[in-house]
């Protein structure tokens, strides 16, 4: 499982309707859309999915369709996270694992929990967990740091936490992780942009927002960049750096989501309380995809 791991995974929008219902067709198109691009598995009720805002039968119709359409052609990880321990580790409990390969569980937010608290909470949620467990570290949404010390401390104690989806931006906190992990733990990327310098690092991938609208690519340059292809590798990254900048300016997913209403996949739709990106994003999001001619 932990290869099937490696290189490029997608956190996969939910896509709605005008009356903010989610639209399952326009979701089947964008499973269809990212499985063709090569990627190496899907994500599902992550950040970029706006799960906070998805009802628990909502979820579960998203987990059950994804499944159903994607058939283990790749794996499939689903976002079961949050901030009281006991409620995840019910949420695992009673949670259907047919189809699904593994666990993205994001750090707790809001009560800032120190690193004991940290590594006591996913020392719970690993030994609830059937499928193996990615800790999602990402500071600037949580307010808490899971630090390098207390991830490989979980890394060597608990056999099924095999990687980290590291967001904190910490270069230092990252290397420092990849150089002291067991050798089969895996530091996957959670920001698009510095993707390529983490793998040049010993990163093993990513878990990308870009990959929802161009998977092709993305997954491309993340090949190139695992087998060392730097030169190559770097071109890929540059041609789409000022875009992946975009998608956030408005806050994600609104840009990709803009980005891919570009490109008939879904509408540009997102729940309250983000909104839409604005006219000025979505205008230059479309010149640069016009420019590079990323629009079919």
């Amino acid at each position: 499982m932990k290869n099937r791991l490696k290189g490029t995974g997608v956190a996969v929008i939910t896509p709605f309707k005008n009356d903010s219902s989610i639209d399952f067709k326009a979701l089947e198109k964008v499973i269809e859309h990212i499985i063709s691009g090569r990627v190496n598995y899907l994500v599902l009720l992550g950040t970029t999915s706006e799960a906070v805002t998805l009802s628990q039968e909502e979820k579960d119709a998203v987990v059950s369709h994804v499944t159903e359409i994607c058939n283990r052609r790749i794996p499939v990880v689903i976002g079961i996270g949050g901030n009281n321990t006991r409620q995840i580790e019910n949420d695992i409990l009673r949670t259907d694992f047919t189809g699904i390969s593994a666990i993205l569980s994001v750090a707790p937010y809001y009560n800032k929990p120190g690193q004991k608290g940290l590594y006591n909470h996913f020392k719970i949620i690993s030994e609830a967990s059937p499928v193996p467990v990615i800790v999602y570290n990402v500071p600037g949404r949580t307010c808490s740091n899971l630090e390098a010390g207390t991830t490989l401390k979980l890394a060597w104690d608990c056999k099924n936490i095999v990687a980290i989806k590291e967001a904190s931006g910490d270069l230092k906190q990252v290397m420092e992780i990849i150089r002291d992990a067991p050798e089969d733990f895996l530091v996957i990327s959670g920001d698009d942009l510095i993707t390529l310098p983490l793998i040049a690092l010993g990163a093993a991938g990513v878990i990308s927002v870009l990959g929802n609208a161009f998977p092709a690519e993305w997954s491309e340059m993340v090949r190139l960049a695992l087998k060392g292809n730097i030169r190559q590798a770097s071109e890929l990254h540059f041609k789409y750096l000022e875009l992946i900048e975009l998608l956030f300016a408005d806050g994600n997913p609104a840009g990709v989501k803009a980005a891919m209403n570009n490109m008939n996949l879904c509408s540009n739709s997102v729940r309250l309380p983000l909104t839409p990106a604005g006219r000025t994003t979505t205008a230059r999001i479309s010149a640069i995809m016009a420019d590079l001619k990323l629009v079919p």
